[in-house]
């Protein structure tokens, strides 16, 4: 009786092996809704909006930006001129199309740098 209990287990595993593979059944995949990538805020691209932004104001020297992750704004600080200290501050924020970036109160911004507003 012992011989049988032990060769049952070998005959259970004989028997897995030689049935057939399930077949395949077809999924519906969700495919991820594109995301609109938003260039990276950097120096150039600060120098660019607020020059297209403040009509009249003395041009970005210098410009540091920075973003935390998945926010909708950005810090940054500048000089303008010849001043090559980051005496000012601006942030940055998504425009309504979600696909570049905008000065944040540009009105009291440009004011503030004697320079006029001008909407896009």
């Amino acid at each position: 009786m012992k011989k049988l209990a032990l060769l049952l287990p070998v005959f259970a595993l004989a028997a897995c092996g030689e049935e057939p593979a399930p077949e395949p059944t077809a999924t519906a995949v969700a495919t991820p809704e594109p995301i609109n990538e938003v260039p990276a805020p950097n120096e150039a691209l600060f120098k660019t909006t607020f020059a297209e932004t403040c009509e009249g104001a003395e041009a970005v020297n210098r410009a540091v930006c920075r973003r935390a992750m998945g926010a909708d704004t950005v810090a940054c600080e500048f000089g303008l001129g010849e001043d090559e200290y980051l005496r000012h501050k601006a942030s940055l924020a998504l425009n309504e199309a979600e696909d570049g970036w905008m000065l944040a109160d540009a009105e009291a911004l440009c004011a503030e740098h004697g320079a006029h507003h001008v909407d896009k």
